[in-house]
């Protein structure tokens, strides 16, 4: 209960807190201030005798509090969890593959068939760029209709311009469309690779042979690739490849928090505290002993909203950094993370 001595007991330190009346639903929210805010909650009206339990979580950043938040939520409030929260899903770019001739799409929600899908972005305009710019190194189709293909069909102005391979228009088989479209997943899922390695390779070879022209064309290409690179948002990437750990403050002293994220799965939230032990063995042993956790769909996706509006703020705290996987993690800058974000605590 709200009681004086209760009251003067809490720290006045960043929670999420819950309050239970005697009937009706909880109240759930966080603050920056625990105690004064719930002075200033007892002080409303007859709330102080109406209470009956206060639950509290102590919380050292923002992401955790909000991780905090999402779960509490959807438990004690399933049917408008995310109205409380204002949690607004984060756009993603995909490549549908359901469809004999196969398109891209920006959506903010997963595709419930086959796709690749990349993201999250910042925007839907940042999503809409990177989806634009890499569209122009393909000639998959643009059109949003479900296709079907005719000789008399009137086709668009991209098939006019040589960037659509038009089969439409029956220019191009299945067959053959299909190799444009598993050019374009391995784009999205190599981060570009696909198409940068094969150009520098050729660029070296023709200079090696002397052909300063074709050597030009290919650094050229080389450098149209990596500018449509640069569209995509540092935390897009193919979801399957989605892997990183944000380092955080903890409520603890002498304490990091690690929020792991593994093939776009929130992994949860783990804590590292500070001893005589070596460091890097203390962040080994985090990372290997964290289960693989396997989300459904939409909570994968409303997880992935959290991180996304947390890393893409300007009020964000902590460090982030992504992985190729958890088997290959650079623990050196790990720790130096894990140093400079505890300085900053302390």
């Amino acid at each position: 209960m709200l009681t004086d001595n209760y009251l003067e007991q809490t720290p006045n330190r960043p929670a999420v807190f819950m309050l239970w009346p005697r009937e009706g639903e909880p109240y759930l929210a966080r603050t920056n201030v625990l105690q004064r805010r719930l002075k200033r909650l007892a002080r409303m009206g007859t709330l102080r005798e109406n209470i009956v339990r206060v639950e509290v979580w102590m919380t050292g950043s923002v992401l955790e509090a909000q991780a905090r938040m999402y779960e509490l939520a959807r438990e004690h409030f399933p049917k408008r969890y995310l109205e409380l929260l204002h949690l607004r899903m984060p756009p993603y770019v995909k490549l549908l593959l359901g469809n004999p001739f196969p398109r891209t799409a920006v959506s903010s929600q997963f595709s419930a068939g086959n796709a690749v899908v990349c993201g999250p972005f910042r925007s839907r305009a940042s999503a809409e760029r990177f989806e634009e710019g890499f569209l122009d190194l393909f000639q998959i189709r643009r059109c949003q209709e479900d296709l079907v293909p005719a000789a008399e069909h009137p086709g668009c102005m991209y098939g006019e311009m040589g960037r659509c391979l038009r089969p439409c228009q029956l220019v191009v088989g299945v067959g053959e469309y299909q190799g444009e479209v598993r050019r374009v997943a391995e784009f999205l899922e190599t981060g570009g690779k696909s198409l940068v390695q094969p150009a520098l390779a050729a660029r070296d070879r023709f200079s090696a042979e002397l052909d300063f022209e074709q050597a030009s064309r290919q650094h050229e290409r080389i450098t149209r690739i990596e500018e449509v690179i640069k569209l995509r948002d540092e935390l897009a990437r193919p979801l399957d490849g989605l892997n990183g750990i944000a380092v955080l403050p903890s409520s603890e002293p002498n304490a990091v928090e690690l929020a792991l994220v593994r093939k776009g799965h929130w992994q949860g939230i783990y804590r590292v505290t500070f001893g005589p032990e070596s460091l890097d063995g203390k962040l080994r042993d985090v990372i290997a002993g964290a289960e693989e956790c396997v989300r459904v769909p939409r909570e994968r996706q409303e997880y992935l909203a959290i991180l996304a509006r947390w890393f893409y703020s300007s009020w964000r705290d902590g460090e982030y950094f992504g992985v190729e996987s958890f088997e290959d993690v650079p623990y050196r800058k790990l720790v130096n993370a894990v140093s400079r974000v505890h300085r900053e605590v302390v």
